[in-house]
């Protein structure tokens, strides 16, 4: 896995009243949708997943002769929630998957069973990272991993082209670099 990390310099200004930079962020469909080879990246992900526990009921299967009668069911059942799962929900995560990064805050929706919606605001950004797994390094894909202070956890933009996530990355630490605020 190939990360690159951008530390986000601290301010230790409070944003003044008149900025609009201290608007209420409200939570809003983000505009841009992920990459098309996201789908790809997803289903390879669901098949690997898919494939561990067929391969270990598949292997049980032909080794043990007295298993096969009652593994046969559950091993069909499995092989069949796995292709359904690796041609499926790849397209549920293309269609729910959005993002956007503006001056104010960075927006992120994502989930295909359980939908998260982010909105974090730019004072509140720590760090500003890119990751690159083996199949998104194959399909020229990155996460961008946006860290802020709460306790929810990082904002992450999986399946954007990687000179996006790249550009994106640079963008949003030049932007918090300017932003006043505390960051905690």
């Amino acid at each position: 896995m190939t990360e690159s990390r951008t530390p986000v310099p601290r301010s230790r200004g409070a944003p003044s009243p008149e900025s609009p930079r201290t608007a209420t962020i409200r939570l809003r469909p983000p505009a841009n949708r992920v990459e098309r080879r996201a789908i790809a990246w997803w289903a390879m992900r669901a098949a690997v997943f898919a494939l561990i526990p067929c391969g270990a009921a598949g292997i049980a299967y032909a080794v043990v002769e007295q298993a096969r009668e009652w593994l046969g069911p559950p091993l069909v059942v499995a092989v069949a929630t796995g292709i359904l799962l690796t041609a499926v929900t790849p397209w549920i995560r293309y269609a729910v998957h959005r993002w956007e990064t503006t001056e104010e805050a960075v927006y992120a929706r994502s989930g295909w069973w359980v939908r998260e919606w982010r909105a974090a605001p730019i004072s509140r950004i720590q760090t500003v990272d890119t990751l690159r797994g083996p199949f998104a390094q194959l399909l020229g894909l990155s996460t961008l991993v946006v860290t802020t202070a709460s306790a929810r956890g990082a904002v992450r933009i999986g399946g954007l082209d990687t000179a996006v996530a790249d550009e994106e990355a640079e963008r949003l630490t030049e932007i918090t670099r300017r932003t006043p605020g505390d960051r905690t």
